[in-house]
């Protein structure tokens, strides 16, 4: 996937098939961006479907006409759409078994289903109950964590890099990570890793002006200082109109997948 440029000017891409991403940063620093940019590739990609969460509706708003769900500030509603995401990972799994196998591949033609979150702490800090934060937490670490061989990864961003949301056990499942501009070393380690910061690679360097820029690290790697690709409403709801068109075309010809993948 395409998300930007690095500081030479080179197109940077990302895997984001057997991965994970995490993004993070302060309001205003260009997160949405690049949550908008990797959900618009994932929207027109072949065999593919998208779960978006998001509690301001607006940011990821744009594309609830092509989700099989949008989850908006309903903890409920969130809950519900993990325990189904949990049971399609569940009878994946069992399938996979059954032929001896480890992960989903190509070749099995079946669904990548890529959920994206958009502020993981207002399901996890603010709205519902706090035995229901605590069933979201349970059940999206369970996502995060055994989503990827199942051909189900995570996109998520949060304006809150602390170590109550993001711990580190949860942060390492990520294996990509973007750090948008934060406030404090502290919230740059908790996304990025302990200390890159120390090592010259903290994200309260960025301008606040210079919207977009963020470092990126892919699983075993360095920082990277990248430019997300900037997409306008116009573009958006254009993109989503295509995806939609290009959906509806696929589903005249596309067999039925088995009942229990739907």
């Amino acid at each position: 996937i395409h998300v930007g440029i690095d500081e030479f000017g080179v197109p940077v891409h990302t895997r984001i098939i057997y991965r994970n991403l995490l993004a993070a940063g302060e309001p205003g620093s260009g997160k949405s961006g690049l949550m908008n940019i990797l959900t618009a590739h994932a929207a027109l990609a072949a065999v593919s479907r998208l779960v978006l969460f998001d509690g301001k509706q607006v940011e990821l708003g744009m594309w609830d006409h092509i989700a099989d769900e949008f989850v908006g500030p309903d903890l409920d509603h969130a809950i519900i759409t993990l325990l189904r995401l949990q049971r399609v990972m569940d009878n994946r799994y069992a399938w996979l078994r059954a032929h001896g196998r480890r992960e989903i591949q190509p070749r099995d033609n079946i669904s990548v289903i890529t959920s994206v979150f958009d502020e993981i702490a207002l399901f996890s800090t603010v709205l519902g109950t706090e035995q229901q934060q605590r069933q979201f937490i349970t059940l999206f670490r369970d996502l995060v964590a055994r989503g990827r061989a199942a051909a189900m990864p995570v996109i998520a961003a949060t304006q809150r890099p602390s170590i109550d949301i993001i711990p580190k056990s949860l942060r390492d499942l990520f294996g990509y990570r973007a750090a948008f501009r934060c406030t404090s070393t502290g919230s740059s380690n908790i996304i990025l890793g302990d200390g890159w910061s120390e090592s010259g690679f903290d994200a309260t360097d960025l301008r606040p002006t210079n919207q977009g820029t963020a470092y990126l690290i892919a699983e075993g790697g360095t920082p990277q200082l990248i430019k997300v690709a900037y997409l306008t409403d116009a573009d958006i709801s254009g993109l989503a109109d295509y995806a939609a068109w290009t959906r509806d075309t696929r589903s005249l010809t596309r067999s039925p997948a088995p009942a229990h993948f739907a």
